[in-house]
């Protein structure tokens, strides 16, 4: 009986929030249908055309899983290479000071700068294509990660440094047992706010640049077209994959690396899993 009890509780709580959202979106749609006398898309409807694309509808003159699937591919090679630039302007301004100095503050104006105030940079170097969306992805995910990367290089405790150095630890062993530990949570604060970014200004870019495909664009598009329901499914599924990358990637990590580097007890979050 306790054990079908706490089964029912946990199921609640997943399908709770849920039946929240769809319910006012529900609420909504009948209030902006009955004052403004138009058709606000309704959860159902969009989720028929959802299953539609699912099914492989033609949209836009391609399937939703190839807008997926370039708007995925943009986003992957705009954070990585964000990602990687980010992380090695950490290591060297982290470690110098006179690179962090001379550096940092233009690294903190690009930080400032809006994800969509370099649409018009990366159209007057790339022009209307794939590279410029990149570029935008790229400028956005950069300083999230390098001024987190620095905190966290220069939140180490020098005198662990000093510890691993008289044991005779090289300069990586140095970085793996020492540095990294100390940075990680920085690291993936950086890491977190870095690819949250990088995907909403994907879909932004898509929409001005307009490379032809992509969510984006799908959506711009359907507005034009007055595919209102469509451009509905497409914000939908750029929700889910949003929420997804969230709860599916970036939070297990984010327990497990902190837990493997003893900084959240595995324990103790195992018997809050349980008592939950």
């Amino acid at each position: 009986m306790n054990a079908t009890k706490a089964w029912l509780g946990r199921l609640w709580r997943i399908i709770a929030p849920w039946l929240f959202g769809l319910g006012l979106w529900q609420i909504i749609a009948l209030i902006v249908s009955a004052i403004r006398g138009i058709i606000f898309p309704s959860p159902w409807q969009v989720a028929e055309v959802l299953w539609d694309m699912a099914l492989g509808m033609v949209f836009l003159e391609h399937s939703l899983y190839h807008h997926l699937g370039m708007s995925l591919q943009r986003w992957a090679e705009g954070f990585g290479l964000g990602l990687a630039s980010g992380l090695a302007y950490a290591l060297a301004a982290g470690w110098s000071e006179n690179v962090r100095r001379i550096t940092m503050p233009t690294v903190e104006v690009i930080q400032v700068i809006p994800g969509l105030a370099w649409i018009p940079v990366a159209i007057l170097l790339f022009g209307l294509n794939h590279t410029a969306t990149v570029a935008i992805i790229v400028l956005t995910t950069f300083p999230a990660i390098a001024i987190a990367g620095v905190m966290g290089v220069r939140s180490v405790d020098q005198r662990y440094m000093r510890a691993g150095r008289m044991c005779g630890a090289g300069p990586l062993t140095l970085f793996a047992t020492v540095s990294l530990p100390c940075a990680l949570p920085h690291l993936l604060s950086g890491l977190r706010i870095g690819m949250g970014a990088a995907w909403r200004v994907l879909v932004a870019a898509e929409m001005v640049v307009g490379s032809g495909d992509g969510l984006g664009y799908a959506i711009i598009q359907s507005r034009w077209t007055m595919d209102y329901v469509s451009a509905f499914a497409c914000i939908a599924v750029i929700a889910i994959l949003g929420l997804g990358m969230e709860r599916l990637i970036l939070m297990p990590l984010e327990k497990r690396s902190l837990a493997r580097w003893g900084m959240v007890s595995a324990s103790v979050g195992a018997s809050g899993a349980e008592a939950a």
